[in-house]
């Protein structure tokens, strides 16, 4: 089979060996321009805020790969949207080229609530935008503690610390006013249940302070109030005064106290 080399000299083989190399050197040289595409170039064109299936046909359409490098999420654009892509729109590159595209994602991932009740409104709004979340409404209500966050509320619901959300979802916050300008008559609690005195405040824009329960009360709503501070009248059986945001400490027990003059100011329990 190889007669006819082993019937030449060794110099013509190796002479043979060497032509033989050169001439394919030569044709792959004369090749690379076709294999590497030289002299032909295009435009990337800007893809970025497309849908992905409408980046992809036009990439793909003027001779462009591609590529899902990353998703991220967020909710202001469309879901499945071009974020960035690489090369940058108007990149003048090879044809054949690959562009990255970075996408958004179709499902927001999930995150557990923060609690920011007592954060101001500054740093609830930093955190809440650091776990991806944001501020919906923000809705006042009087309060000693002037724009720290009271509650955190989600679809007209308390949300508690730890419960998993959307990220993008937007959360209410209800603050505090601070003490407001105008006074009123400190509300009579004594004699009520404890349920339906915490209502009273809450309408008259006061917040419940301290709760001191009798040692056998054990039901807080049940018990009724023996006691308040402030009181509705001072020693010198004066009206007091208070103002929205202000807060009233009660003492409960569990039978219901005897008013004999609802005027009379309470005696205050003494601390044990």
């Amino acid at each position: 089979m190889f007669s006819f080399i082993t019937r030449r000299s060794l110099f013509f083989n190796i002479l043979a060996a060497v032509v033989a190399g050169l001439v394919l050197l030569l044709l792959f040289v004369l090749s690379l321009n076709w294999i590497t595409h030289h002299g032909k170039a295009s435009v990337v064109p800007l893809v970025a805020g497309r849908s992905l299936d409408e980046a992809s046909r036009l990439l793909e359409k003027q001779g462009f790969d591609v590529v899902i490098q990353d998703s991220i999420y967020i909710d202001t654009i469309p879901r499945l949207a071009v974020i960035r892509q690489v090369p940058d729109a108007d990149a003048v590159v090879k044809v054949n080229r690959t562009v990255y595209l970075t996408i958004n994602r179709a499902v927001p991932p999930v995150v557990e609530m923060p609690n920011l009740v007592g954060y101001s409104f500054r740093n609830a709004d930093m955190v809440l935008k650091n776990m991806g979340l944001r501020i919906g409404d923000t809705v006042y209500r009087p309060d000693f503690a002037k724009n720290a966050v009271l509650e955190q509320r989600y679809h007209d619901a308390r949300i508690a610390p730890g419960t998993k959300i959307q990220q993008g979802s937007p959360i209410t916050l209800v603050l505090g006013t601070g003490i407001g300008n105008t006074e009123f008559v400190v509300p009579n609690l004594v004699g009520l249940p404890f349920g339906q005195a915490r209502t009273l405040l809450e309408s008259n824009g006061l917040s419940m302070g301290s709760v001191i329960p009798d040692p056998d009360v054990t039901d807080t709503l049940t018990a009724y109030i023996k006691a308040q501070r402030p009181t509705r009248l001072d020693a010198g059986n004066r009206l007091q005064h208070i103002r929205p945001g202000q807060m009233m400490d009660v003492w409960l027990s569990v039978q219901k106290p005897v008013l004999s003059d609802t005027l009379a100011p309470a005696v205050i329990p003494q601390q044990q």
